[in-house]
């Protein structure tokens, strides 16, 4: 991918890598701008990782077979799809691969720099104990914006991993919700790439 990314006129830099342990397991959360943005995020995190990734996308002709193997695919419509995948969310971490998910649920397409998060990743950090991994993507909304089809603009992107954070004791789900995306919108909001 990195090769790939080189070609097409958008190498990547990776900055934080030392946040990672060898033989912890981490829940890496970014930030969604871009379909750009899975074929940044899960090459770029030093380690086997899967990705929690919408069902509709595992249609797409070749892509479809890369995006199974390496995702936990969820069907957002259904309940019983939504409660499975945290199961094998689950499995993923106590396998010693890193989860990468998207918070956001799916892409940013207002101004904020974040839009408002989803929980579950944040119920999984806490009942597995595994520390999450801010990731912040940067550009890839120039690369590939959401407004059009079949475009795509040659320019640097990044990711940025950020230090590692646990759940506190006393914190709820959406305390430690809030800490995280505070910590992420700041850091997005006053870093340019």
């Amino acid at each position: 991918m990195n090769s790939f990314l080189y070609m097409i006129g958008c190498p990547l830099k990776k900055i934080g890598l030392h946040h990672f342990k060898n033989g912890q397991p981490s829940i890496v959360l970014c930030n969604h701008n871009s379909f750009m943005d899975i074929p940044i995020s899960s090459p770029a995190i030093p380690s086997g990782n899967k990705t929690i990734a919408k069902i509709e996308v595992s249609k797409v002709p070749l892509f479809g077979i890369l995006y199974k193997t390496g995702s936990v695919l969820v069907n957002r419509k259904s309940d019983q799809s939504r409660k499975e995948s945290y199961v094998k969310m689950k499995e993923v971490l106590k396998m010693g691969l890193h989860m990468c998910i998207y918070p956001e649920g799916t892409r940013n397409k207002s101004r904020e720099p974040l839009k408002p998060f989803h929980s579950g990743a944040f119920r999984l950090a806490i009942e597995t104990k595994c520390p999450v991994i801010p990731a912040l993507i940067f550009n890839t909304r120039k690369v590939l914006p959401a407004s059009k089809t079949f475009y795509a603009m040659p320019h640097r992107v990044a990711i940025h991993f950020l230090e590692p954070q646990y759940s506190k004791p006393d914190e709820s789900t959406e305390e430690f919700k809030q800490r995280i995306f505070e910590v992420m919108r700041d850091y997005y909001s006053k870093t340019s790439y």
